[in-house]
């Protein structure tokens, strides 16, 4: 009768070491490679977080409000500058709100190159005055955003 249960004697090895089976472990790398590959990293990030820091640079165009003015519950009038490339055409979303910060009136606004003489800065920045109508009683209105147009 055969024996298998947990009275059982687990097979002997054939006296081969696991480093005779299965070769010797591999050395780790040194103190000084590992040291080595940390200063590789850090400063590919420092060159690309650079790259990228220049890349972004400052925003093609910008805007500021300076006013705004509610000449009847149907119309309102929006003040702002825009700062951008002089040569350049931009576009800004204008709007109107509510007193529960709804949209209630909103335009898009072309701002084409500056001419000769026009604006602050070299012609950089220009004051605009947009009107709006609006559905309903507005409490403040501003640009929400500007872009370059190609």
């Amino acid at each position: 009768m055969s024996s298998t249960g947990p009275t059982s004697t687990p097979p002997r090895s054939s006296g081969l070491s696991v480093a005779n089976r299965y070769g010797a472990p591999k050395q780790g790398l040194g103190r000084g490679a590992k040291r080595g590959i940390v200063i590789a990293v850090l400063a590919a990030a420092v060159l690309l977080a650079g790259f990228f820091a220049l890349k972004q640079g400052s925003p093609a165009v910008s805007s500021k409000d300076v006013g705004f003015d509610v000449s009847d519950p149907y119309r309102a009038t929006v003040d702002f500058q825009v700062t951008k490339d002089p040569e350049a055409t931009a576009q800004c979303a204008v709007q109107a709100l509510n007193e529960t910060y709804a949209i209630v009136g909103w335009k898009i606004a072309t701002i084409g190159p500056a001419g000769e003489g026009e604006g602050n800065d070299g012609g950089r920045t220009t004051a605009h005055r947009i009107q709006l109508r609006t559905e309903s009683p507005s409490v403040s209105g501003g640009v929400n955003a500007c872009w370059i147009t190609e």
